[in-house]
């Protein structure tokens, strides 16, 4: 892949805001990334790095003629299904009360709808209530105890979603609280040592996003998640926000996100990839534009370093109508799972703005 700019080039940029505009201008015409060959693009399935399993299951139904919809949602299913993974769906880590409490959302791009719920409670997967939001509503987005309601009238049973790993998590947590919760003291601009939360290694910022393209051109996809572990009872991050953890335009393409869900809502990244995409930059360049974005729009000292630097990860997965497909962070060290229909789900290194330190 050749760009017109080097990342060296990128991360050698003498500010955030120019550099994102030089960027945009450079690449408006640039030879898009990992392109599929031929006349009509191949299907493809992109997911964030828990996503091997979905994207193969994802990419079996697309080849047997699903709807990109119906495969991403079963992809992630498994994902959600899986007590091991802390960061969805049973055996996610819970809030500061010790309760799973999940969101999702879902985009069907052929209709240009979409659903999401959140904050809810004893259903393990989120993502069918989604799209039952989308599909039996003229709702996009149900929250707390009316989502669980609303589930609970579609034959969703109830059930405990924490597991013994996650409680034994939990209880860890609440036994050395410390600085490591949400809650703040009064702060400004200028405030620094605070919510030292967000760097413990024991918090969890997993999510799954899965995106993929049809046989028939279709686009869909799907973010689900159980949100950052010991949250507030109620927090809600970017995963089931239409436009910030997910968005698809049937006309261009999908793109969603993990990580710190907050400065994701502040942006309304996953929207801004798909823009980024209609200017005629890569899935790649116009993720990496979104992280340029959120860095230039982070500017309370407590979630920077001394380099001026989010403190913070957020990653962006992209696709576009032609089948192309990229990945970018932040910070480097993230991967990303992708299925071309051609071999079996591959896990890649994503593009970054910053390189971690050894």
């Amino acid at each position: 892949m050749n760009l017109p700019i080097t990342r060296r080039e990128f991360l050698n940029s003498t500010s955030a805001a120019s550099a994102a505009a030089a960027m945009g201008h450079t690449l408006l015409n640039a030879p898009a990334a990992n392109a599929q060959t031929g006349g009509q693009p191949k299907p493809v399935v992109i997911a964030s790095s828990n996503g091997l399993q979905a994207t193969a299951k994802a990419m079996s139904m697309i080849q047997q003629g699903a709807d990109a919809l119906d495969a991403v949602i079963a992809g992630v299913n498994l994902v959600e299904d899986d007590p091991n993974e802390n960061s969805v769906g049973l055996g996610g880590l819970p809030n500061e009360d010790g309760v799973v409490e999940l969101d999702s959302s879902v985009m069907h791009g052929p209709t240009g709808r979409g659903g999401s719920v959140a904050a809810l409670r004893n259903i393990r997967n989120p993502s069918k209530v989604a799209r039952l939001v989308m599909e039996r509503t003229d709702h996009v987005l149900i929250v707390g105890e009316g989502a669980l309601r609303f589930a609970k009238a579609h034959g969703f049973k109830e059930e405990d979603l924490l597991t013994e790993e996650s409680r034994e998590a939990w209880l860890k947590w609440k036994e050395n609280l410390s600085r490591t919760d949400d809650w703040l003291p009064p702060h400004d601009i200028e405030t620094r040592n605070i919510s030292m939360g967000l760097q413990s290694a024991l918090r969890n910022h997993g999510t799954i996003n899965c995106n993929a393209i049809d046989l028939r051109g279709g686009i869909s996809g799907c973010t689900t998640t159980s949100g950052l572990s010991f949250k507030i009872p109620g927090r809600v991050g970017d995963s089931p926000i239409l436009g910030a953890g997910l968005y698809v335009d049937n006309e261009v393409g999908a793109a969603g996100s993990t990580g710190r869900g907050e400065a994701n809502l502040l942006a309304c990244s996953s929207v801004m990839v798909v823009e980024y995409m209609r200017q005629g930059n890569s899935p790649e360049q116009a993720c990496l534009l979104a992280c340029q974005r959120i860095v230039a729009q982070t500017k309370m000292k407590r979630l920077l370093d001394d380099q001026g630097r989010p403190k913070f990860n957020v990653n962006f997965y992209a696709i576009n109508k032609r089948g192309e497909f990229g990945a970018a962070a932040i910070w480097s060290g993230e991967k990303f799972t992708v299925n071309t229909g051609e071999k079996e789900s591959r896990r890649l290194d994503g593009a970054f703005l910053f390189k971690r330190n050894p």
